[in-house]
């Protein structure tokens, strides 16, 4: 056979779907490769005493892609042996290779096995964590490893995420992690190949409390991970997560990206932007730094902040990466605002001896500075975010709006805010304030 033709073999799809199958199929060659490590972006590891718990280190977990690769292999090892696997040894990305415990192997017929193995995400808090990642192993008359997903296993319906819209939520790395096990157990493009069915009992009700909805991803989880391996309140997932976010609204072609700090602060962001598609906007948590370079990687000209006082103030100061662990509120900051704005000497002295950001908001609101110190909080915010874009090569037009702890309406705002919310067809009286 010539070189050519066996290469078309080796991509052709089946014209049908197995059993169990709701997406695909997706060829692991075809999959979207896995990230360049040298394009990583660089926030700081979090410190030792984040990482133990009474004095012992947090137990690294599991991806679900390294889980569902484990199960895919264990089927493979059953369907070609006829004998059920109790254990299923697979290489991770990592660089190393582990051994999984299959909660459970069958076979559904003599051409099909399935097996099931739960993942552990160590202690890392992961809404995954117990999820039973099933394959489903068939033998396929068409040569090559197809992979589909399954109940439980989300399907692409925007372009931005790096995989083919109508597909399983599957990303590139898991792919590739499934066709190099399976590949360890028989060569799938001389002869027979395989279809495997990923999926995930009660990954459509897991999937609720992630933002695949907003990314386009329903019906079920995303099948992740980079290495295979999940660290301990690692906050790489987190992260990875905005980043993604930030790609689909540039394939999207969107207006503006809004970045909040969480999703209390996103719903005083969509009451304020209510024009805007849901998908502009990112609980950004810690990673501004990390989601403005994205902004200006991806040629998104406009950004806006809607947080806080706490993380305001943090950016106000020009700290990027906000957690906890690596920053705290800088009150000699706020106190350098609250004389800039003509603050008396005895409220500057406070605002230098607050205990918290909502402290100093506090002491401002009570003064009736909360207006003129907010304003200048989030001019720092505006131009410090537009100086690290610039920083990484790009012109952002940015703007900040600092909105209140309880109500969660905007409260203080950068010059050039009012313009971003006209232009989204925002609530622009929410802007406005009174003059009684």
């Amino acid at each position: 056979m010539a070189e050519g033709q066996g290469a078309a073999r080796r991509r052709s799809l089946p014209s049908r779907l197995p059993s169990r199958a709701t997406s695909g199929p997706v060829h692991a060659d075809r999959a979207s490769r896995p990230p360049v490590k040298d394009r990583d972006l660089v926030e700081p590891d979090l410190p030792r005493t984040a990482k133990a718990r009474d004095a012992k280190k947090l137990r690294e977990g599991f991806t679900t892609g390294a889980c569902a690769t484990a199960a895919a292999k264990a089927a493979a090892l059953a369907l070609v042996s006829g004998v059920p696997r109790t254990l299923s040894d697979i290489w991770l990305p990592a660089g190393r290779r582990h051994q999984f415990a299959v909660e459970r192997c069958d076979f559904l017929d003599e051409d099909t096995a399935e097996a099931v193995v739960v993942k552990d995400a160590g202690d890392d808090p992961d809404v995954t964590n117990g999820a039973h990642l099933t394959a489903t192993v068939s033998r396929s008359a068409d040569p090559g490893v197809h992979i589909y997903g399954g109940p439980g296993v989300g399907q692409v319906t925007r372009p931005g995420l790096g995989l083919e819209i109508g597909g399983p939520a599957i990303n590139g790395t898991p792919r590739q992690m499934i066709r190099i096990a399976l590949e360890e157990v028989v060569n799938p493009y001389e002869g027979q190949g395989f279809d495997v069915v990923v999926s995930v009992p009660e990954g459509e009700r897991m999937a609720k409390r992630t933002t695949n909805a907003r990314l386009g991803i329903l019906g079920g989880i995303s099948v992740l991970g980079t290495t295979g391996i999940v660290r301990p309140f690692s906050t790489a997932s987190w992260r990875a997560s905005v980043l993604q976010a930030v790609d689909v609204m540039s394939a999207r072609n969107m207006p503006s990206c809004v970045l909040t700090t969480g999703g209390r602060t996103e719903r005083g962001a969509m009451r304020l932007l209510p024009g805007l598609d849901e998908g502009c906007f990112v609980e950004v948590g810690d990673f501004t730094g990390a989601a403005v370079e994205r902004c200006v990687e991806k040629g998104l000209g406009r950004l806006m902040f809607v947080g806080m006082a706490g993380k305001l103030a943090k950016l106000g100061s020009g700290v990027m990466m906000t957690h906890y662990t690596r920053s705290r509120v800088d009150t000699g900051y706020l106190s350098e605002v609250t004389s800039r704005v003509g603050g008396s000497p005895e409220l500057t002295d406070e605002v230098a001896a607050a205990n918290t950001g909502r402290h100093a908001y506090e002491l401002w609101k009570a003064d009736g500075l909360l207006e003129t110190a907010g304003d200048a909080l989030c001019d720092d915010v505006a131009a410090n975010l537009a100086g690290w874009a610039k920083h990484h090569g790009g012109d952002v037009d940015t703007a900040a709006v600092m909105v209140d702890f309880d109500s969660l309406e905007p409260v203080a705002w950068s010059a050039r805010a009012w313009r971003h919310v006209g232009d989204a067809d925002g609530d622009y009286g929410r802007l406005r304030r009174s003059t009684a």
